[in-house]
Protein backbone atom coordinates (compact mmCIF):
# COMPACT_ATOMS: atom_id res chain seq x y z
CA UNK A 1 0.00 0.00 0.00
CA UNK A 2 1.43 3.50 -0.71
CA UNK A 3 0.72 7.20 0.01
CA UNK A 4 -1.81 6.59 -2.79
CA UNK A 5 -3.88 4.26 -1.62
CA UNK A 6 -4.19 5.64 1.77
CA UNK A 7 -4.95 9.21 0.70
CA UNK A 8 -8.15 6.78 -1.42
CA UNK A 9 -8.72 5.26 1.55
CA UNK A 10 -8.92 8.20 3.79
CA UNK A 11 -10.83 9.89 1.22
CA UNK A 12 -13.70 7.32 1.60
CA UNK A 13 -13.89 7.24 5.33
CA UNK A 14 -14.83 10.17 4.93
CA UNK A 15 -17.31 10.13 2.45
CA UNK A 16 -17.96 6.20 1.63
CA UNK A 17 -20.69 7.50 -1.29
CA UNK A 18 -18.17 9.54 -3.19
CA UNK A 19 -18.01 8.61 -6.61
CA UNK A 20 -15.09 7.80 -8.85
CA UNK A 21 -15.11 10.88 -10.58
CA UNK A 22 -15.18 12.70 -7.09
CA UNK A 23 -12.36 10.60 -5.62
CA UNK A 24 -9.90 11.02 -8.61
CA UNK A 25 -10.81 15.25 -8.15
CA UNK A 26 -9.98 14.72 -4.56
CA UNK A 27 -6.38 12.71 -5.31
CA UNK A 28 -5.50 14.51 -9.15
CA UNK A 29 -5.41 11.25 -10.37
CA UNK A 30 -7.44 9.82 -13.44
CA UNK A 31 -11.20 7.41 -12.68
CA UNK A 32 -9.37 4.78 -13.85
CA UNK A 33 -6.37 4.76 -11.77
CA UNK A 34 -9.32 5.28 -8.64
CA UNK A 35 -11.25 2.21 -9.83
CA UNK A 36 -7.99 -0.08 -10.64
CA UNK A 37 -6.75 0.99 -6.95
CA UNK A 38 -9.91 0.54 -5.23
CA UNK A 39 -10.22 -2.89 -6.89
CA UNK A 40 -6.91 -4.25 -5.75
CA UNK A 41 -7.30 -3.05 -2.10
CA UNK A 42 -10.30 -4.83 -2.15
CA UNK A 43 -9.47 -7.87 -3.88
CA UNK A 44 -5.74 -8.16 -1.46
CA UNK A 45 -8.33 -7.46 1.46
CA UNK A 46 -6.90 -4.46 2.82
CA UNK A 47 -10.40 -2.91 2.13
CA UNK A 48 -12.77 -5.47 3.98
CA UNK A 49 -15.92 -4.05 3.36
CA UNK A 50 -18.29 -1.17 2.80
CA UNK A 51 -20.99 -0.05 5.60
CA UNK A 52 -23.66 2.29 6.31
CA UNK A 53 -23.83 3.87 9.64
CA UNK A 54 -27.69 5.24 11.05
CA UNK A 55 -28.59 7.66 12.95
CA UNK A 56 -28.62 5.33 16.40
CA UNK A 57 -25.02 4.57 15.37
CA UNK A 58 -23.80 8.28 15.74
CA UNK A 59 -24.51 8.42 19.22
CA UNK A 60 -25.45 12.21 20.22
CA UNK A 61 -23.66 11.81 23.52
CA UNK A 62 -21.66 14.66 24.91
CA UNK A 63 -20.08 13.09 27.25
CA UNK A 64 -18.19 9.84 26.36
CA UNK A 65 -15.33 8.03 27.96
CA UNK A 66 -13.68 4.21 28.39
CA UNK A 67 -13.74 2.81 31.66
CA UNK A 68 -10.91 0.28 32.30
CA UNK A 69 -12.11 -2.78 34.87
CA UNK A 70 -9.96 -5.29 36.75
CA UNK A 71 -12.26 -8.19 37.61
CA UNK A 72 -11.61 -10.54 40.71
CA UNK A 73 -11.31 -14.30 39.79
CA UNK A 74 -13.46 -15.42 36.79
CA UNK A 75 -16.08 -12.91 37.64
CA UNK A 76 -15.95 -11.37 34.20
CA UNK A 77 -18.72 -13.01 32.21
CA UNK A 78 -21.02 -12.04 35.37
CA UNK A 79 -19.82 -8.66 35.31
CA UNK A 80 -20.33 -7.90 31.36
CA UNK A 81 -23.90 -8.87 31.69
CA UNK A 82 -24.49 -6.49 34.07
CA UNK A 83 -22.71 -3.79 31.86
CA UNK A 84 -24.72 -4.63 28.72
CA UNK A 85 -27.85 -3.70 30.72
CA UNK A 86 -26.95 -0.87 31.36
CA UNK A 87 -28.30 1.87 29.12
CA UNK A 88 -25.15 4.32 29.25
CA UNK A 89 -22.76 1.50 28.05
CA UNK A 90 -22.49 1.21 24.54
CA UNK A 91 -20.09 -1.46 24.18
CA UNK A 92 -18.05 -3.74 26.72
CA UNK A 93 -14.63 -5.32 25.28
CA UNK A 94 -12.57 -8.47 26.91
CA UNK A 95 -8.83 -7.55 26.76
CA UNK A 96 -5.82 -8.93 27.61
CA UNK A 97 -2.81 -6.99 29.63
CA UNK A 98 -3.52 -5.60 33.27
CA UNK A 99 -7.39 -4.61 32.61
CA UNK A 100 -9.82 -7.23 32.21
CA UNK A 101 -12.90 -5.37 30.51
CA UNK A 102 -13.20 -2.20 28.60
CA UNK A 103 -16.64 -0.11 28.72
CA UNK A 104 -17.52 2.22 26.12
CA UNK A 105 -19.83 4.94 28.41
CA UNK A 106 -22.30 7.77 26.84
CA UNK A 107 -24.02 10.06 28.95
CA UNK A 108 -25.33 13.22 28.40
CA UNK A 109 -23.88 15.42 31.73
CA UNK A 110 -20.82 14.63 33.64
CA UNK A 111 -23.03 14.66 36.30
CA UNK A 112 -24.73 11.54 34.75
CA UNK A 113 -21.35 10.11 33.56
CA UNK A 114 -20.08 9.99 37.78
CA UNK A 115 -23.44 8.30 38.58
CA UNK A 116 -22.63 5.90 35.51
CA UNK A 117 -19.10 5.14 37.33
CA UNK A 118 -19.77 4.81 40.44
CA UNK A 119 -22.74 2.46 39.63
CA UNK A 120 -19.93 0.55 37.50
CA UNK A 121 -17.36 0.41 40.56
CA UNK A 122 -20.10 -1.10 42.82
CA UNK A 123 -20.50 -4.30 40.42
CA UNK A 124 -19.82 -7.40 42.58
CA UNK A 125 -16.51 -8.68 41.21
CA UNK A 126 -15.06 -5.13 40.07
CA UNK A 127 -11.67 -4.63 41.69
CA UNK A 128 -10.16 -1.51 40.26
CA UNK A 129 -10.94 0.80 37.79
CA UNK A 130 -9.45 3.98 35.64
CA UNK A 131 -11.33 6.08 33.33
CA UNK A 132 -10.71 8.60 30.24
CA UNK A 133 -12.93 10.88 28.87
CA UNK A 134 -12.84 10.91 25.07
CA UNK A 135 -12.14 14.71 23.95
CA UNK A 136 -12.64 14.21 20.20
CA UNK A 137 -13.07 11.80 17.77
CA UNK A 138 -11.42 11.45 13.66
CA UNK A 139 -12.59 9.16 11.84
Amino acid sequence: MDELDAHLIAALKRNGRASLSELAAQLGVTRSTVRVRLDRLVQGGEIAGFTVLTRSDVRPDPVRGLMMLEIAGRGAEKVMKQLQRMTEVQAVHSTNGTWDLIAEIGTDTLETFDQVLFAIRRLEGVTRSETNLLLSTRR
